[in-house]
């Protein structure tokens, strides 16, 4: 089992960037596809991008221009660099790693974005 450590969040004004990151304890070659997903209380986790292990992106259409996914197979990470942000953007960030065995999921970390 992999274990996912997520880091980079906090509070930024609206316009400003943040850079998330998520640590797998072991090889994230297995698997293909590593993504970041946010959720806000009260509604569904949503996806926010995607890599897969060849380096195929998918973005949400609204991060489209403003974030960048990102995956560093040598240092078994997966980041996430957020551009001029928007208070709709405040959420917890999530990180996943899956391929048809496993799916796992890190602890998250809050993002807030002040207006």
């Amino acid at each position: 089992q992999v274990q996912l450590v997520e880091s980079g969040g906090g509070l930024v004004q609206a316009g400003g960037s943040l850079r998330l990151s998520c640590a797998a304890s072991g090889s994230i070659d297995s698997y293909n596809v590593m993504g970041w997903y946010r959720q806000v209380p009260g509604k569904q986790r949503e996806l926010v991008a995607t890599i897969t292990r060849g380096g195929s992106t998918n973005y949400s259409d609204s991060m489209k221009g403003r974030f960048t996914i990102s995956r560093d197979n040598a240092r078994n990470t997966v980041n996430l660099q957020m551009n001029s942000l928007k208070p709709e953007d405040t959420a917890v960030y999530y990180c996943n790693v899956w391929n048809p065995l496993h799916d796992y999921w890190g602890q998250g970390t809050q993002v807030t974005v002040s207006s």
